[in-house]
């Protein structure tokens, strides 16, 4: 093969098809675009435009709020850790943090921190430094010998 000979498969592209070029090319005057008007023009942006009628969305209720000062926490559950121990990318007899999760590619993005949740079972002695956990997590790690420690609420002043 030499890079002279390269070419793509038969059929793979297609000519460019030339529009506005004439009425005996069947794609002239309007150019596909159909006949006058806002769309025949370019820059246009009509999606949900009713025609003056009140639109859907408007017409709608509001309803619930965010809670713009929610925290948003990523979700790492016990089996996923006991896998990582199991497979030799966590070390049990170290205490795991964050930091420690992320490094062995338990989590990604730590967002507002993690979150232990309890589903699975943990059969390892765990040394656990997180941002939250649910009781049944706490529960399982304390009952495998291990400790959870989570970070001291601020006081509200």
């Amino acid at each position: 093969m030499k890079l002279n000979e390269i070419s793509d498969v038969a059929g793979a592209t297609h000519a460019r098809k030339r529009v506005g070029r004439g009425i005996g090319s069947g794609t002239g005057k309007t150019g596909g675009r159909g006949v006058k008007g806002q769309k025949s023009r370019s820059g246009v942006a009509i999606n949900g435009f009713e025609g003056g009628q009140m639109p859907l969305y408007r017409r709608l209720p509001k309803r619930g709020f965010v809670n713009i000062f929610a925290k948003d926490y990523t979700v790492v559950s016990l089996a996923r850790i006991q896998i990582a121990i199991d497979a030799g990318k966590l070390d049990a007899s170290q205490p795991i943090d964050v930091a420690a999760l992320k490094l062995a590619g338990i989590v990604r993005k730590t967002r507002d921190g993690v979150r232990l949740l309890g589903d699975g079972e943990v059969t390892a002695k765990l040394a656990i430094t997180v941002a939250g956990a649910s009781k049944s997590a706490i529960e399982k790690i304390e009952k495998a010998g291990g400790s959870v420690t989570l970070p001291a609420v601020a006081a509200e002043a």
